[in-house]
């Protein structure tokens, strides 16, 4: 069975599938990111389905995407030939006019294709609906056309080749000499939908012009211009891929149950977007130069968000649902035989007073890069900063969303801090005086918590009271709470390296959470670690730990969520979209840094370093170009 970091991300922006180096489609949902399953082999080899393409006489097998896109290329050497085999789900050109528009047509396209000898190669489409519960109706259409129906779905299947049903898969078996290809599509509707037409192989080929043409001009209006290019523009087109088109919103990652240790059970439901993000998701773009997107996304924040502040939620669905009941799947072995595999997620129930820093953040910096805040969205945000003045006494459940008693995480408390901080600020720039002086008193109050109990030791701990350490202490400098030299910032740099690092990679902490199991370390971590370095000025220490942290992608540049420490192997849902936003910023910063871009004295906020000196050298090359 194929393991995580085996696997490739092709997407439309709407969903998203993950092909193996095997050339197995083991996930992919329609028609959304949240959709039940179509094809999940990867949580269950028996029951999950799939969508194989294998060619016979394999001997070794290389990939990569098609340069600037998201369009896989695998060539597949066996002792016969070579066979191509090139994978997307296939998009419309980008329209200037409305740049953030994505149309799909829900389907994944292949191309295959002998380049070299005589190639023999078996097909097989047995998608499984609804996360593998049923077995769907096969039936063929013609000798070219197929289609596979149950429930609420239906995949409608065409082919240039002929094609066979054996009552549990639509297959096909050929051979191919050099030049000669075969092209299929496998294409999502309603069941209720009866289609009439199957498409022909020109408008197929269409098709994966189109898309490879859309990704190019897409990523054409990036201007990033730092270190380490050829990653960062990968990240950037995971990042488009993983945002839900039609509203803007940017999921975690595709996947659900992808475990964070191999056997256990922390297996948790991730094709949501988090309120948390929002900051990372907002400047990653700003610096990459895709404004539109940074701008639907903050549409999408204020609305998904409206109504009462004190009803915000941490975590929402793609269209802002706000209901998301968990519930486990016990017909699914999980991956690689890691139970359970989970649906929904219960953490959005939870109080995470991180939030509220985090969205004041995100508006804070939107507006400073140039974005406007309405009335509208100054009401809400001034709404949110009188909820931290009440609430920031309170214990919560933290960033980590544990499943035991709440804390008071210096984490959370910083973010209050950072909420009321912003808000002032805010408000000061607009001349908005009513809560002003309050939210300015609660704010030195939550800084004398942080630094008389939150570092009563001498340095930040993960709570206070609890003399544990913690990687998310990384982020009291990064939000401009104090210098990154600073002595109690040094010495909690030096706790978290100490109690949590292995080789330059860090575990969130180190202590029972009310969770079984255990985890690998945490890429994101490792990125905060790598800002507190640059910033520190401690460049080589930075360029090395980046060099690291860059040797972790897969064959085809994809992070995962977590690293197991001792084998190297990634770990948890799949492609994550923290680690490659994270990416971006942290090459961003060490490029800057080094070009003496960067102050490494004083107390500074990081994202606002970005917004104010990354983005205006990007935005002065724009302007060069133009």
């Amino acid at each position: 069975m194929n393991r995580i970091a085996d696997y490739a991300l092709i997407g439309d922006c709407h969903s998203a599938a993950l092909v193996g180096r095997d050339g197995a489609i083991d996930w992919a949902c329609f028609p959304r990111f949240d959709s039940p399953a179509a094809f999940c082999r990867i949580l269950d080899p028996d029951r999950g389905g799939t969508f194989v393409v294998s060619p016979d006489d394999l001997l070794s097998v290389r990939r990569a995407y098609l340069e600037d896109t998201n369009v896989l290329v695998t060539q597949f050497t066996g002792a016969g030939g070579v066979l191509e085999v090139t994978d997307c789900m296939p998009v419309s050109p980008l329209d200037p006019a409305e740049p953030t528009k994505v149309t799909s047509c829900h389907s994944i396209l292949r191309r295959l294709r002998a380049t070299a000898g005589r190639v023999g190669v078996r097909v097989t489409i047995a998608p499984r609906f609804e996360y593998g519960l049923f077995t769907p109706r096969f039936l063929l259409l013609d000798e070219h056309a197929a289609e596979i129906v149950g429930g609420a779905d239906a995949i409608w299947v065409s082919a240039s080749a002929p094609l066979e049903c054996d009552g549990e898969s639509i297959r096909g078996a050929w051979r191919l000499h050099a030049g000669e290809e075969v092209w299929l599509e496998a294409a999502w509707s309603p069941s209720f939908e009866i289609r009439e037409r199957v498409p022909g192989t020109d408008e197929l080929s269409r098709r994966l012009e189109a898309t490879i043409a859309f990704w190019r001009a897409w990523l054409g209006k990036c201007w990033y211009d730092g270190e380490h290019a050829a990653s960062v523009h990968r990240s950037a087109l995971t990042l488009k891929a993983l945002t839900y088109a039609p509203t803007g919103a940017v999921v975690a990652a595709p996947t659900t149950s992808l475990p964070e240790a191999i056997g256990g059970g922390r297996n948790w439901d991730y094709r949501y977007t988090w309120i948390r993000d929002a900051t990372l998701t907002l400047i990653s773009l700003f610096i990459l130069g895709f404004r539109d997107e940074a701008d639907q996304f903050k549409t999408w924040l204020e609305r998904t968000g409206a109504g009462r502040p004190r009803d915000l939620q941490i975590v929402y669905g793609v269209l802002g649902q706000r209901a998301l009941p968990e519930r486990e799947l016990d017909h699914l072995a999980g991956h690689r035989n890691s139970p359970p595999v989970r649906i929904g997620n219960g953490a959005v129930m939870q109080m995470q007073l991180d939030a509220y820093g985090q969205l004041l953040q995100a508006a804070y910096l939107y507006g400073r890069a140039g974005g406007e805040l309405t009335p509208q969205n100054w009401s809400f945000l001034a709404g949110l900063a009188d909820i931290v003045c009440a609430r920031w006494r309170e214990p919560d459940h933290g960033i980590w969303e544990m499943r035991d008693a709440p804390r008071h995480f210096t984490h959370s408390k910083l973010n209050c801090w950072v909420a009321l901080d912003r808000a002032t600020r805010v408000a000061t720039r607009l001349g908005l005086a009513p809560g002003v002086e309050r939210w300015a008193r609660e704010r030195d109050a939550i800084r004398a918590f942080l630094l008389e109990e939150a570092a009563r030791t001498g340095w930040f701990t993960q709570a206070a009271g609890v003399e544990t350490a913690d990687a998310s202490t990384l982020l009291v400098p990064a939000m401009g709470l104090l210098p990154t030299t600073y002595p109690l910032v040094a010495r909690t740099i030096e706790v978290v390296r100490r109690d949590l690092e292995c080789d330059g990679l860090l575990y969130r902490y180190h202590h029972a959470d009310g969770l079984v199991g255990g985890e690998g370390t945490f890429l994101l971590c490792s990125f905060w670690l790598l800002d507190c370095l640059t910033h520190a000025g401690r460049l080589s220490e930075a360029e090395s730990l980046l060099e690291r942290l860059l040797g972790f992608a897969n064959d085809v540049g994809l992070y995962a969520e977590e690293v197991d420490a001792a084998s190297g192997e990634a770990l948890g849902n799949f492609p994550q979209a923290f680690t490659h936003m994270a990416l971006v910023l942290s090459c961003a910063h060490l490029s800057a840094a080094k070009r003496r871009q960067l102050p490494f004295e004083g107390a500074h906020d990081y994202a606002e370093l970005a917004v104010d000196r990354l983005l205006a050298g990007g935005q002065r090359l724009r302007e060069g170009a133009g």
